[in-house]
């Protein structure tokens, strides 16, 4: 594929623009449109001097269609815009979750193996320089074998934020599960392997949605490593991905850690990116002094670096470092969650069995 790769974004949101403003400054793409019913996405369009659309069907009339596209519509609203593309030949990047149910995310991700197209899903957080750092750290034995997980993602959302027009957020395809700990689940996938257990507890309820608000978990990883994980989106808290390591412009960055790898030489803390081990004593044990060693992370970002991988998926050059199908084992685990939140009960889990 010759020239800039041509990137169309369906869905002008919250997450849309980081999107198409991303797409607009890479050197190696093309913003070819913004699709999207509402005003929202005819203002983008004009603002970026784009042509606008307000559905895929438009989208699809041209005489020209884009090599790829980016879907930031409602979770619900996945598979089908995903099915439209990707029956038309065009590869896709769909926002987290891939869908909201297991069958018809399948169902996408098997129509595109079918047609030849690609479907990467927007983990985009495997991009950020601090997990690079910390996969490389784990790869390299800086922690000896993982031992277990600590992880927190704890924040206040206002009540605006699930306001019109995204009242869709109050339901139960809108909770902090499917929005925010999808991430968490993908990046545990991506540092330790398959879940193969959960159980959790849920936090009081004080909105009073459908949606859930939060919940302890713990976990069991196939590597016989375990985890234990506090979410809430009610909490007034300086403990979660975003605020940690500043990625997001719109969250006032407070470098707090938010994961404690503990593995069976030391302890590796995110985002301060320090181990903690007995390295130089003269004996392994809770008597011996404990060293700890910082170091220092190139912050890159990562919407840019998924982009530039999103185009060389495209052109044959990368295999996707999220796939479908991962996307998809990370919503296996999502939904054994809201299982477990409404059973009480443990959950065990069969990644690999998600079509079936």
């Amino acid at each position: 594929m010759a020239g800039p790769t041509k990137i169309a974004v369906i869905g002008a949101g919250l997450i849309g623009p980081r999107h198409a403003e991303t797409v607009a400054v890479d050197p190696c793409a093309v913003l070819f449109a913004i699709v999207d019913l509402a005003p929202a996405g005819a203002e983008l369009a004009k603002r970026l001097k784009v042509p606008y659309y307000k559905s895929i069907a438009e989208l699809l009339e041209g005489p020209e269609k884009p090599d790829g596209a980016i879907i930031c519509t409602p979770n619900h609203t996945h598979v089908a815009v995903g099915l439209q593309l990707v029956q038309a030949g065009v590869n896709i990047l769909v926002e987290k979750p891939v869908s909201t149910d297991i069958k018809s995310g399948a169902e996408l991700v098997r129509t595109a193996e079918r047609l030849g197209v690609q479907v990467l899903v927007g983990h985009h957080r495997r991009f950020n320089s601090y997990i690079q750092a910390t996969k490389h750290a784990l790869n390299a034995g800086k922690i000896g074998d993982p031992v277990a997980i600590n992880g927190i993602w704890a924040t206040y959302k206002p009540i605006d934020y699930f306001d019109s027009p995204a009242e869709w957020r109050r339901t139960q395809t809108g909770g902090v599960v499917l929005i925010n700990l999808i991430h968490e689940i993908d990046l545990m996938h991506y540092l330790l392997g398959p879940i193969t257990k959960v159980y959790a507890e849920p936090t009081p309820s004080r909105r009073g949605f459908d949606a859930e608000e939060g919940f302890a978990m713990t976990l069991r990883f196939k590597s016989g490593a375990v985890g234990s994980f506090l979410v809430s989106d009610n909490a007034p808290s300086p403990h979660n991905f975003e605020a940690g390591t500043g990625e997001n412009p719109l969250i006032p960055r407070t470098g707090k850690d938010f994961y404690r790898l503990l593995g069976s030489e030391g302890t590796l803390s995110v985002p301060d990116m320090t181990i903690t081990s007995y390295r130089g004593s003269t004996a392994k044990s809770w008597h011996a002094p404990m060293i700890t060693e910082a170091f220092d992370v190139d912050m890159k970002i990562p919407f840019a670096l998924q982009l530039e991988h999103f185009i060389k998926v495209i052109k044959g050059q990368e295999q996707a470092s999220c796939s479908g199908a991962e996307g998809l084992a990370a919503l296996v685990v999502c939904n054994a969650i809201k299982d477990s939140l409404q059973t009480g009960q443990p959950v065990m889990i069969e990644p690999s069995t998600y079509g079936s």
